[in-house]
């Protein structure tokens, strides 16, 4: 059985992040989830390992969290199995997240997760960017966030739609560089030994 706990506190530097106990808690029981449902849904790749789930993509997450500002309604496009946006909500409990997924199995994923750990901050959706939109109750967000469910340039064309004006469109970068619009920064950061980028829009 992993021991979630050892690697976390292991892998990441939990105190610069800074994170609580609570949050730290939350995380141990969201990868007990992730690695389980793993087994037979295309969450993350089959052979994942645990270290590479805690560094790889939950550390990942977390270069997230100097980003955020004062956000305080965030959507996820495309979350996957919670990634980011599952993460966050997390780790930032004052903060409403909502995660879109149209996938119907990663989906189901999302809605266990926050009947599981009673995330009440974080609510998942099946639907895409653009239905999402359609809502009659649609109500633009502070931020828009995606993590590998777009190619750089579609992300950053569409993400404005789901902003309010002065809001802000994140973006995350692996070691390939794009050209960026002129009002988009790039911050580069290391994972382990990948170099990687959050890439900051605003609307």
């Amino acid at each position: 059985m992993t021991d979630w706990s050892d690697l976390l506190r292991r892998e990441i530097d939990l105190a610069s992040a800074g994170l609580e106990a609570t949050a730290v808690d939350g995380l141990e029981k969201y990868l007990v989830l992730l690695s389980r449902w793993t087994k037979t849904t295309n969450l993350v790749a089959a052979t994942t390992s645990p270290l590479e789930l805690v560094v790889h993509h939950v550390a990942d997450c977390l270069a997230l969290l100097p980003h955020l500002g004062d956000a305080h309604r965030i959507v996820d496009v495309g979350s996957g199995g919670g990634l980011p946006g599952a993460v966050l909500a997390l780790v930032r409990p004052t903060v409403l997240v909502t995660a879109l997924e149209p996938v119907h199995k990663k989906h189901a994923f999302l809605a266990h997760l926050r009947r599981d750990l009673a995330l009440d901050n974080f609510t998942p959706l099946p639907e895409r960017d653009e239905q999402h939109r359609a809502r009659p109750d649609f109500s633009p967000y502070d931020l828009a966030v995606s993590r590998a469910a777009f190619p750089m340039a579609e992300w950053l064309s569409r993400a404005p739609h789901l902003v309010r004006p002065g809001g802000r469109i994140l973006a995350m970068e692996g070691r390939e560089r794009h050209p960026l619009p002129p009002t988009a920064t790039r911050h580069p950061y290391h994972l382990a030994t990948r170099a990687r980028a959050i890439i900051e829009m605003p609307r």
